[in-house]
């Protein structure tokens, strides 16, 4: 079997990271690895990956495919092993151990990925391979013809080309932000672990199930409150709990926590990190001879432009404001008829909306969870649309060992009973992981290397007592339905190169396979089978079901407004110039209001899914001025439903055209030719219009 390169990296042979892991499908293996391994085997892995990079540039024969791109492929193999664990750990079951090491490694990380991107000599190569391709001179497959395209563009926007003096600037720059944004991560989990709201009442919990009682009873006997009661904050703005809360004083502590993290003076205030962060990224945007940041990164997704962005966006936000309104008209009737005078506020909305939702639908959240038992949903939902569709198979491998207690790892078996790689769940919030859901690789898919994938799905769902039942909210279900959409993203990768492996795709198409996933989680059929008492095993009464699906469109104008919010504020950050990002943490909160109210976003009962201050996804999360991109991508999602639906939604066939188009092809090839490929046109609106209760309007 063919693998990376290899250089001697002088690292102990004892150390985890010296070699591949022997566990099946290279599962790192976690039984063996300790905080102490990390640093060292990372500072070998950029010597070994530097002393690498600097043969294939110092070769003097002729740029080839061979010498040159598949080189750099086989390339950091030590450090891309260390580096895939250290930030599943980081992230998912951190320290201050870890922490520390991050901060110290940050820059070390920065500068080793600078000296790669801005290689004077690779650039020359790869730019001979490229004229020898224009040329007719070299005939090459069309994945390695793109990779070779992206990889002259990723050069350029590197600055590979600036003069010395610019380079050593963008160097600066570059390591300070990876210094911030892993700042800004910290600092944000420990005011959001901080601003958990403890309650000493049972009584102040009416409302909430007794499952959730007892997770939050267990959630403060953990932190050292025994006899309280802890709501744990999750990132958005909305926290579940407030659909459930009866009592508007305990529903206003919760969003009022959750509104202010990052916001008191002191070691919890994320604004003069984030001000700096924008500040260096406008900054670096001007000296590659871009507008401002969110041009830089929108020419790297499938949008191209920022007007591109905001010209689908913008005319969508009055629209989105305008159902918000209505919705909230039926919400204050229900207010009126609590607490006469009282305006709707937004720690009132998920209540009354779950009010009005069971009063309209006949539907109640709490009735809702005794039939959403997780490994019920995950087997009976999640694994049985994916065998419905592409024929595949899971066994769990109790003798293989996650990174936490918590995490469990499934074998996922072709339909021709191939083993294709592993699936790895973490299902439960703790005060060491980071809020939101995500999926990570431990092991990227590639035929040149020999490897087969091994992916994470993690997700905050509050864990109950020992013995009880985990018992899921319904946003939690479509939760697990997407971020297995990523998963199967990564599984079903069938490339050549790694670094166009699974999800290695533009930011804004990333999200596409993951929320087309999500429609399985309606799907009648399926829902029979998972959606069933835990403890008598009766279904959800039909009534129930056909009930669920018929209010799908019931809260879009909330949904669309919250996230259009977002992400329009995330562009409004980013489309500054340098000199004109406030410069005082005072001013922020000021920025963001003047902002909603010029994008006509300003609706107060309706504030964006993250305000600026706990904004993870832009400032420590991957997404800078790419927000956009899970609505840009739902216009493809929302088209492929419809694809579905008209050719018999769940069955074979329709699935294994998926995977053929989508799944498989990872960032190989353009990615909307791909789906026009599969659609037979190019995307239309249409579709994602209708979803969100827009039909008919002009966008």
């Amino acid at each position: 079997m063919m693998g990376r390169m290899t250089v001697a990296p002088h690292l102990d042979p004892a150390n985890p990271f010296a070699a591949a892991s022997e566990l099946p499908y290279g599962l790192p293996d976690f039984s063996a690895i300790t905080v102490a391994h990390y640093a060292p085997a990372i500072r070998a892995g950029i010597a070994a990956e530097r002393a690498e990079v600097e043969a294939i540039a110092a070769n003097p024969e002729p740029a080839t495919i061979e010498n040159t791109i598949e080189a750099l492929e086989r390339s950091g193999a030590l450090l891309h092993r260390a580096l895939t664990v250290f930030y599943n750990v980081s992230s998912a079951d951190s320290s201050d151990e870890l922490d520390a090491i991050e901060e110290e490694l940050t820059p070390e990380l920065s500068a080793h990925q600078d000296y790669v991107a801005m290689e004077p000599r690779l650039f020359a190569k790869v730019s001979a391979i490229a004229e020898q391709i224009d040329a007719g001179d070299l005939e090459v497959d069309p994945a390695t013809e793109y990779l070779v395209r992206e990889m002259l563009r990723d050069f350029r926007r590197s600055g590979v080309a600036l003069p010395a003096a610019e380079q050593e600037e963008l160097r600066s720059i570059n390591a300070r932000l990876a210094e911030l944004g892993a700042k800004f991560g910290r600092i944000l989990l420990a005011a959001t672990n901080e601003a958990a709201v403890l309650v000493d009442d049972v009584a102040d919990l009416e409302g909430l199930p007794e499952d959730a009682v007892a997770a939050a009873a267990q959630a403060a006997a953990d932190a050292g409150h025994a006899g309280g009661y802890l709501i744990e904050l999750q990132l958005p703005t909305q926290q579940g709990v407030l659909a459930q809360l009866a009592r508007r004083d305990v529903r206003a502590r919760v969003h009022e926590a959750s509104v202010t993290r990052g916001l008191t003076p002191g070691e919890h205030d994320t604004r003069p990190v984030l001000l700096e962060i924008v500040t260096l990224r406008a900054k670096r945007a001007r000296l590659l001879g871009y507008d401002h940041h969110a041009a830089y990164i929108a020419e790297d997704g499938t949008a191209r432009t920022t007007d591109a962005i905001m010209g689908m966006f913008e005319p969508l936000a009055p629209k989105a404001v305008a159902n918000a309104k209505r919705e909230a008209a039926d919400l204050q009737r229900a207010v009126d008829a609590d607490t006469p005078g009282e305006q709707l506020r937004a720690c009132d909305w998920a209540y009354y909306s779950e009010q009005v939702r069971r009063e309209r639908y006949s539907l109640d959240d709490s009735l809702l969870r005794p039939y959403l038992e997780l490994n019920t949903v995950l087997e009976k939902g999640v694994f049985a649309a994916a065998t419905a569709l592409f024929g595949i198979t899971f066994e769990r491998r109790a003798d293989l060992l996650g990174y936490h207690p918590d995490v469990r790892v499934w074998e996922v078996f072709d339909a021709d009973g191939r083993g294709m790689g592993l699936f790895l769940g973490d299902y439960y919030t703790r005060p060491s992981k980071r809020g939101g859901a995500w999926m990570n690789n431990l092991v990227d898919q590639s035929t040149l290397l020999g490897e087969l994938p091994v992916v994470v799905n993690n997700l905050n769902i509050p864990k109950p007592p020992p013995g009880e039942p985990t018992l899921l909210a319904w946003d939690e279900v479509i939760t697990m339905f997407h971020e297995f959409g990523h998963a199967l993203h990564g599984l079903f990768s069938a490339v050549r190169l790694p670094s166009q492996s699974g999800t290695e795709v533009p930011r804004d198409f990333v999200e596409y396979p993951s929320q087309v996933n999500e429609m399985w989680a309606w799907e009648p059929s399926l829902l029979a089978e998972y959606a069933v008492h835990h403890k008598t095993g009766e279904p959800m009464p039909t009534e129930w079901i056909e009930t669920l699906i018929a209010s799908r469109l019931f809260n879009e104008g909330f949904g669309t407004t919250e996230y259009l919010a977002a992400a329009l504020l995330d562009q409004a950050w980013h489309q500054l110039a340098p000199e004109d990002v406030p410069t005082s943490p005072a001013d922020v909160e000021a920025f963001e209001r003047e902002a909603l109210e010029r994008l006509g976003l300003d609706f107060a009962p309706v504030p964006p899914r993250y305000r600026t201050s706990y904004f993870n996804h832009i400032f420590a999360g991957g997404y800078s001025a790419g927000y956009y991109s899970y609505l840009w991508s739902e216009v493809l999602d929302a088209d492929t439903v419809q694809w579905f639906e008209e050719n018999g939604g769940l069955r074979r066939e329709n699935g294994d055209a998926f995977r053929a188009h989508v799944l498989s092809i990872g960032g190989s090839q353009d990615p909307v030719a791909a789906f026009s490929a599969m659609r037979g046109r190019a995307p239309s609106i249409d579709p994602l219009l209708a979803r969100r209760g827009l039909a008919g309007e002009t966008a």
